[in-house]
C-alpha cells in the first residue's frame, strides 16, 4: 500500500463523487505539508473553508487552499515556495504542475472581490489535469486577525498557522453578503455560515469591518451588516443554494429544514466577538 492509499483509507468512499472529493482534500493535506517544510507560515496563515474542514471538523469537502499574509508585503512571492510542495508531492509519486490564473477572465465583481493583490494558481496532478485545487494568496490583506497553531497528522505531525475562529467567521460573512458569481450561488458558504451559529462562535466585527472597507470601500456598523445580510439571505433562490453545496457532502438530508426563513432565523443568533 501506498502513501496516498493509506491516507485514502481514511475515507469511507462509495461513488466517485467521494473519491474525487477525498483525492482533493489529500492533496490540500499534502500542499499544507509542503509550505510547511518550506517555512511558509512563518509570513502566512490559512483561513477559509478548507481550514474549517481540515481543522474543526466541518461536515463537508472544499476545493480551494485560500492563504493570508500576516503583514502586508508588496515583495512576497509565493513561487519560491513551489519546489517544495512539488517535492512533496514527489515523496508520494505523483508529479504535479502549478500554473498561474489569469485574472482577466473574471466578471468585474469578482475580479474585485480577489483584488489586484491577490495572486491565484491552480495546482494539478500531471496523470490528471482535471484533478485540481486551487490555491489563493492575498498579499495586501484586511488586518485585525488573529491567528493559531493548529496541528496536522496527515501526512505527518505539523503545525499550521490559522486564523482563529471568530476571524473565519468574519471573512466567510463577508464572502456570504458581498460575493458574486453571476448566475452561481456559492451554498457553501451559506452551510459554513449555518456550522458557525450552531458552534456558537462569536463573530469578531472589527475584522469583518476591515474586510468591508478594503473590499468594497464602506463603513458600516453591526446593525446596518445585519440589515444587508437579511436582504440577502430573504432574497436568495434556495434551490440554487443547496444544489452548489450539495455535491460536497456526504448526507444531503442535512439539507432538508434550508429555506429563507430558517437562516434568517439563524441570523437571529448571531454573536458578536
Amino acid at each position: 500500500m501506498t502513501m496516498l492509499d493509506e491516507m485514502m483509507s481514511r475515507y469511507e468512499i462509495t461513488s466517485d463523487s467521494d473519491r474525487l472529493n477525498a483525492l482533493h482534500e489529500i492533496m490540500q493535506e499534502i500542499t499544507l505539508a509542503g509550505l510547511n517544510r518550506s517555512g511558509f507560515f512563518e509570513k502566512a496563515a490559512f483561513y477559509g473553508g478548507t481550514c474549517l474542514r481540515i481543522f474543526h471538523n466541518l461536515q463537508r469537502f472544499s476545493e480551494d487552499l485560500d492563504f493570508s499574509l500576516v503583514a502586508k508585503s508588496e515583495s512576497f512571492q509565493i513561487e519560491a515556495y513551489f519546489p517544495a510542495i512539488v517535492a512533496e508531492f514527489k515523496m508520494f509519486g505523483r508529479d504535479v504542475e502549478i500554473t498561474k490564473k489569469v485574472k482577466n477572465g473574471f466578471g468585474k465583481v469578482e475580479s474585485a472581490f480577489l483584488k489586484d493583490q491577490t495572486d491565484l494558481y491552480d495546482l494539478s496532478l500531471k496523470s490528471d489535469k482535471k484533478v485540481r485545487i486551487k490555491i489563493e494568496v492575498d498579499t495586501n490583506p484586511p488586518l485585525n486577525f488573529d491567528t493559531e497553531q493548529k496541528l496536522l497528522l496527515q501526512p505527518y505531525s505539523f503545525m499550521t498557522r490559522c486564523f482563529t475562529l471568530p476571524d473565519l467567521y468574519a471573512g466567510k460573512m463577508h464572502a456570504l453578503v458581498y460575493r458574486v458569481w453571476q448566475n452561481r450561488v456559492k451554498g457553501r458558504d451559506w452551510y459554513d455560515f449555518e456550522w458557525y451559529v450552531r458552534n456558537n462562535v462569536p463573530l469578531n466585527f472589527n475584522h469583518l469591518q476591515v474586510r468591508i472597507k478594503e473590499f468594497n470601500g464602506l463603513e458600516m456598523s453591526k446593525e446596518a451588516f445585519i440589515l444587508v445580510l437579511r436582504e440577502r439571505l430573504a432574497s436568495t433562490d434556495m434551490d440554487r443554494v443547496k444544489k452548489d453545496v450539495a455535491p460536497f457532502l456526504k448526507n444531503t438530508q442535512e439539507l432538508d429544514i434550508w429555506s429563507n426563513d430558517y437562516f434568517l432565523q439563524l441570523s437571529d443568533r448571531i454573536r458578536f466577538q
